[in-house]
């Protein structure tokens, strides 16, 4: 236990630590993507998709919480991360260093509170059926006449509203900013980036939000302009 707060309780235990759960959420967003872009397969593909995962509710919701812990502790390493180096950085080191950082390294902080702020409506429209109970009793019925959720339909009803799907587009566009400079730094902070290749990684993080901005935001565009539906 002294160990664990020692580590966390420096500045470079916090980087290993936001690191770490920065990889795992790239991770995660990759998959969550891939998973949503079936709904250009069909309606059946996602459906089924969705079927297998409702289908294991301990292993769900394992990952589930799994997922919560890891973005507190990302949040958590961010923030005290920010603050430390704000009381440590003096007024005119900032200044001089302000025209030479990127736009998404000085606003990860603010893109990380509104991307938690989107996750959250995320979740309360689409899993836990808050905003939107309807949603959850949506049934598709199969030709042996048993029935599973529409997932489908539910998406498509779902940003079918102009204003959730701008929401979601603008949520897009600050979540690639944070990846676009967040997967970078985190191959920094693990010690993996160095001069020879760092350019390639910086190439890399740009190309991996790029992808994902275009596949997650294909799908609201999509349902909006009536391709999907």
């Amino acid at each position: 236990m002294n160990l664990f707060s020692g580590i966390l309780g420096s500045s470079l235990g916090k980087k290993y630590l936001m690191a770490i759960t920065g990889l795992i959420l790239f991770g995660f967003v990759i998959g969550h993507m891939l998973g949503n872009l079936q709904i250009f397969l069909g309606r059946d593909p996602i459906n089924s998709y969705a079927h297998f995962l409702k289908s294991k509710p301990g292993l769900l919701w394992l990952a589930r919480l799994g997922l919560l812990l890891v973005v507190t502790l990302h949040i958590w390493a961010a923030v005290k991360l920010a603050l430390e180096n704000k009381a440590a950085r003096p007024v005119a080191y900032a200044e001089a260093r302000l025209v030479a950082a990127t736009y998404a390294s000085r606003t990860m902080i603010w893109s990380g509170v509104i991307i938690f702020a989107f996750v959250v409506y995320h979740l309360m429209q689409f899993t836990a059926g808050i905003t939107n109970p309807e949603y959850l009793e949506l049934e598709e019925t199969l030709p042996d006449g048993t029935q599973r959720h529409d997932v489908y339909r539910m998406i498509v009803l779902g940003f079918s509203n102009p204003w959730v799907s701008g929401f979601y587009i603008v949520s897009m566009t600050l979540l690639c900013l944070h990846l676009s400079h967040g997967v970078s730094s985190l191959f920094q902070s693990l010690g993996l980036k160095n001069k020879y290749y760092g350019r390639h990684i910086d190439r890399f993080a740009k190309a991996a939000a790029l992808i994902v901005f275009l596949g997650n935001c294909s799908i609201p565009v999509a349902i909006l302009f009536r391709f999907v539906g």
